[in-house]
């Protein structure tokens, strides 16, 4: 693995980064110019072996939305798996708690935490579809399954559905519907069809009007072309990996009265943004809209991995004993996880944060756009969640300024700094730190990155 760079302040983080590029290869991580060694982590921070500190503003990829190691949150985490002090002080070898195995079997916790989940989307606007949960060991893996369970219903019906330049994994069917028709060796059962990106290309064009026409047209188009043969479609409530792009809830709901009219499975892929990403617990309340498959990850088990599509039996009926199973779904680590996440969620207060710190986080990146190099910020109107697209500027690109905005808020002041991830579609940075973040915690990490911006311009 070729190291991209060192850090002046990190010994012992070089050292670390050094023994890495031996032993693991490169294909392990997505590119970051910083290429972080993480060694604690707490709340909103990181602390590097060094003992920088940096606010993460990546939540561990959408993950950690209540924060790292939250108190509360753990103990109930040790609580549903019988890991009490009690048990841990038994002299034998081994003490009596939850099975870690799942295979082919089922445990109390796996039930109630499927029975709990469901109580939760059922109870919102907009899940009432939502019956069974297909637990699954990865975000990738819950789209699959979901695809799988579709096209199940209807053999004769091979066409999926996906909008362009989304993101739902890289595995199978996962992988194929990502991206685009340009890309490579493409399942030929897959059509893409388009997303708004211009219409919501920054947040200063949410107030205009939106005309979902030629989008139901496209859809219409490719009904009278293939007819029957439309099975599902799958879609991104906004597209993540594809660089951000949050559209008017129009465009959803044209997608699903589509799918509604047509007989065709309408999934949602909520791995990125379930569990308050968007101001509410899911993204479906968010955009009024009401999915026949929910896929839920990321923050759903708060850095567990863990992931699960949920949708209607007669749905996953179509699934025989064992087409939809695997080694690891519905563990009793994830089910715990998923407990306790539900619990901390349960009283609305880190929902009411997110919706009070958003406002200010935002206005902090539209601040950015002061910038030469900062050409769009585009986000959830109350959520947490941002991308900050770069442009090109003086004889450097868009992706050079956005890795460079990186590698400086990492290094900040020196003894702080703000992680970031590399760009998305190579030129747009995403934010999303923890939902519980404070005001105060905002305005410092916005101000080392107002900093690190004008570093860049001084160069």
């Amino acid at each position: 693995m070729n190291v991209p760079i060192l850090h002046p302040e990190e010994p012992q983080g070089n050292r670390l980064r050094d023994n890495l590029g031996r032993l693991e290869p490169k294909t392990q991580r997505t590119y970051t110019p910083s290429l972080a060694v993480l060694a604690r982590s707490s709340g909103v921070f990181h602390w590097t072996p060094d003992g920088r500190r940096l606010y993460d503003f990546t939540s561990g990829v959408l993950v950690a939305n209540l924060g790292h190691n939250p108190t509360t949150w753990f103990k109930r985490f040790q609580d549903y798996l019988g890991w009490s002090g009690a048990a841990l002080q038994d002299q034998g070898p081994f003490f009596e708690a939850v099975p870690l195995t799942s295979y082919n079997a089922a445990t109390p916790i796996e039930i109630e935490a499927s029975r709990r989940l469901i109580e939760c989307l059922q109870n919102r606007p907009g899940g009432k579809r939502l019956e069974q949960v297909l637990w699954a060991a990865s975000g990738s893996e819950a789209v699959q399954k979901a695809l799988w369970a579709a096209l199940a219903r209807d053999r004769s019906r091979d066409i999926i559905l996906a909008t362009r330049y989304g993101f739902h994994g890289k595995k199978g069917l996962a992988g194929a519907t990502t991206g685009c028709e340009t890309d490579p060796e493409r399942d030929p059962r897959v059509r893409f069809i388009s997303f708004p990106r211009e219409e919501c290309c920054d947040v200063s064009r949410r107030q205009e009007p939106f005309n979902p026409l030629p989008y139901r047209l496209e859809l219409e188009a490719l009904r009278e072309q293939l007819g029957r043969r439309l099975n599902v479609l799958i879609t991104e409530p906004y597209l993540g990996g594809g660089g951000s792009y949050h559209p008017h809830p129009a465009y959803l709901q044209m997608l699903q009265d589509f799918c509604r009219e047509h007989d065709i499975v309408f999934v949602l892929d909520e791995v990125q943004s379930n569990f308050g990403r968007t101001g509410r617990m899911f993204a479906f309340e968010s955009y009024g809209i009401e999915p026949d498959v929910v896929l839920l990850g990321k923050g759903l088990a708060n850095g567990v991995p863990g992931a699960a599509a949920i949708g209607p039996a007669r749905l996953f009926d179509s699934l025989d004993f064992g087409e939809g199973s695997d080694t690891y779904s519905g563990n009793a680590l994830v089910c715990a996880a998923v407990l306790a996440t539900l619990d901390c969620f349960e009283d609305g207060s880190v929902l009411e944060n997110c919706r009070r710190v958003s406002p200010l986080i935002e206005a902090g990146l539209i601040e950015l756009k002061r910038f030469p190099f900062v050409k769009y910020v585009r986000g959830e109107p109350g959520g947490m969640v941002w991308g900050v697209e770069f442009g090109d500027f003086r004889d450097r690109t868009a992706s050079q300024w956005a890795n460079d905005f990186v590698l400086a808020c990492y290094r900040g002041n020196g003894s702080t700094g703000v992680h970031l991830l590399g760009p998305l579609a190579k030129k747009v940075v995403r934010i999303a730190p923890p939902l519980v973040i404070t005001v105060e915690q905002a305005n410092q990490a916005l101000r080392i990155m107002s900093r690190a911006a004008e570093s860049l311009m001084q160069r």
